[in-house]
């Protein structure tokens, strides 16, 4: 008989007597952790609509008292791009409770799909975060560039700033997207040591 068929209780004492070089955890251990990374990923998401909100604000605000139309259509892209985002990442990215009755096998099993779930997310906020809110930033930019092209053609403070405006929007979006990678590489070094622990099941 496949070890597969085993009871959680003795899947959980075969894991426990494996050598030194495994990582054993029990199925309160496994609970905590997806806990502790439930409530983590809560928090980042409050994070995000808050920001979300505020920023849907601002440019409605702002697109409200826009007299340039153009200016106008690239805050109100940024406004769509903006709940576009916010609804992606409930849809997609919100935590789910773990089930009241785990086992240990159910729970690694549980644990590792959120991992993957939420690692899936970060590998791809290129295509969901930034790429929407891409659009309006760019016509908001060719809007100034349009209503200063008098200025443009000068090496002056306007001219300064504008350049400075647009490596500054390059930055930010370079560093989320490496952000994101880099967390999605920790979230997979997790899956990884799951799956050690996932190889005797």
């Amino acid at each position: 008989m496949k070890n597969e068929s085993l009871p959680d209780r003795d899947l959980q004492n075969l894991w426990q007597r494996q050598p030194s070089e495994g990582v054993c955890m029990s199925v309160d251990q496994i609970r905590r952790r997806a806990v502790k990374f439930e409530k983590k990923i809560y928090w980042r998401n409050a994070r995000e609509y808050v920001a979300a909100l505020i920023a849907v604000a601002f440019f409605t605000f702002e697109l409200w008292r826009e007299p340039d139309v153009l200016t106008g259509i690239g805050f109100a892209l940024i406004i769509v791009g903006t709940l576009y985002v916010v609804w992606h990442l409930h849809r997609r990215g919100s935590p789910r409770t773990p089930p009241a009755e785990l086992g240990l096998k159910s729970g690694v099993e549980f644990f590792r799909r959120e991992l993957a779930r939420q690692r899936d997310l970060l590998k791809s906020v290129w295509r969901w975060y930034l790429a929407p809110l891409a659009p309006g930033l760019v016509v908001v930019m060719v809007a100034a560039a349009r209503a200063n092209r008098g200025q443009l053609r000068h090496f002056g403070r306007f001219t300064v700033g504008y350049t400075l405006f647009v490596a500054l929007a390059l930055f930010v979006f370079l560093f989320i997207g490496r952000l994101n990678e880099s967390a999605a590489r920790k979230i997979q070094r997790q899956i990884n040591e799951l799956d050690t622990l996932r190889e005797p099941l």
